[in-house]
């Protein structure tokens, strides 16, 4: 993964419908909705994308590091992961935990240097590590005027 900065950007289309262009990937959009009765449920939701993203990452991880440890012939690695939504002391859902079960396509003999390969490959997740840590997110609202609503306005000359 590159150090670049990752830019994502969300349109929306009509109700709780987006569209989600990647910078500079050259890829097709991705298209979200939230589930009925809110959305329509046209699209995962941002908090099935969350548990996607962990789990791919956890995936891509212990799969590099099973190839950088001789195993290069790995294909058809599988995960399942999921959560379950609680309310927190506000009554707001949140997601207090993950379960990321992978499945390796062979049995503990037939890798490499196994033992090494899952005592690390977690360590270089960016995403797993990432929400583990607890990611600080700064938020600006701006109206049309790009007058900000919401954030630091500190400076901006006579907000």
């Amino acid at each position: 993964m590159s150090e670049d900065q990752i830019r994502v950007s969300l349109q929306q289309e009509e109700g709780f419908r987006f569209s989600v262009e990647f910078g500079g990937g050259g890829l097709d959009p991705l298209h979200t909705d939230l589930p009925e009765p809110t959305g329509t449920g046209a699209g995962p939701d941002p908090e099935h994308l969350l548990l996607a993203s962990l789990a791919n990452c956890l995936s891509a991880s212990l799969l590099f590091a099973l190839r950088a440890n001789r195993n290069e012939g790995v294909a058809g690695l599988r995960a399942e992961v999921s959560a379950k939504p609680a309310r927190n002391a506000e009554g707001r859902l949140r997601i207090p935990q993950v379960f990321v079960e992978i499945q390796l396509p062979g049995s503990n003999d037939d890798f490499q240097n196994l033992d090494r390969v899952l005592a690390k490959f977690e360590d270089f997740c960016t995403v797993t590590q990432s929400v583990r840590n607890g990611i600080d997110v700064e938020l600006t609202v701006r109206d049309a005027d790009q007058r900000v609503l919401l954030g630091d306005k500190s400076f901006e000359a006579g907000s």
